[in-house]
This record gives C-alpha cells, sequence and structure tokens, in this order.
C-alpha cells in the first residue's frame, strides 16, 4: 500500500465510530479545544483544557440534541492609564470545538465542571435507549 493512499483513506476505523469524523477543527480566530473522550458503564465523559479561563468565560451547548459545543473566550487585562506595557504574548484567546453525540445519551441530565483549567462535561448515556432496527415496506 502507498502512503498516500494509506492518508487519502476516510472511514477506515472499522466499527468504531468516532465522533469527531466528519466535523473541522475551528478556523481562525479560533483555536480549536483538544478533547480527550472516555466512556464509562453510566456516561461519556469529554475533558478538555481551558488554561487560565474563569467559569464565567467557557460556555457549554447541546444543539440538536446531536453535537455538543464547548467554547470559551478569555478577556484580556484592562489596560491603566499610566501603565507601559513592553510586550503582550498572551492574547485573548478563542476557543470553539464541535462534538457528534452518540445516539445513546441523555441530554436532558449533562453536567459540566471547570477545576483548575481543565473543563469535563458528563454525558449520561440514555439506559432505555436500545439500538433498534425495522423492517421498511416497500410500496408500489
Amino acid at each position: 500500500m502507498s502512503i498516500i493512499s494509506f492518508f487519502s483513506r476516510r472511514g477506515s476505523k472499522g466499527d468504531v465510530w468516532d465522533p469527531f469524523d466528519g466535523l473541522p477543527f475551528a478556523a481562525s480566530p479560533f483555536t480549536g479545544a483538544q478533547v480527550d473522550w472516555k466512556e464509562t458503564p453510566d456516561a461519556h465523559i469529554y475533558i478538555a483544557d481551558f488554561p487560565g479561563m474563569k467559569k464565567d468565560e467557557v460556555k457549554v451547548e447541546v444543539e440538536e440534541e446531536k453535537l455538543l459545543k464547548i467554547s470559551g473566550q478569555r478577556t484580556r487585562e484592562t489596560e491603566e492609564k499610566n501603565d507601559k506595557w513592553h510586550r503582550i504574548e498572551r492574547s485573548s484567546d478563542q476557543i470553539l470545538r464541535t462534538i457528534k453525540l452518540p445516539p445513546n445519551v441523555n441530554t436532558s441530565k449533562v453536567k459540566a465542571t471547570l477545576q483548575n483549567g481543565v473543563l469535563t462535561v458528563t454525558v449520561p448515556k440514555d439506559q432505555d435507549m436500545k439500538a433498534v432496527g425495522r423492517i421498511i415496506e416497500i410500496s408500489g
């Protein structure tokens, strides 16, 4: 197999469902948050770094019961009139990440915590939701 065909294959993960597949990383001026995802018997847990951000600067949303959107914006320090800045390297960062949620989640009970710049979002599984298949009748 050539290296070109190896890297150009999409969807070659077999039966592994990837919530990050197919969603573009956030483009400038946003930084895409790097997210760890683990699954427990009771929930899906997403962990992301939001360094130096406070709780009121981070936002967690569920859109259309299918997408988890985490974002944050660090506010720039106010400049005093008499201050003389020599260098400003820490910008007012904007972080954005959108993740497809698995089909077996209960989005009405999502919980989020922010401790020491680490955001943890717990999305409980819906124990009543089972994989459902059905036969579709063909008309005509």
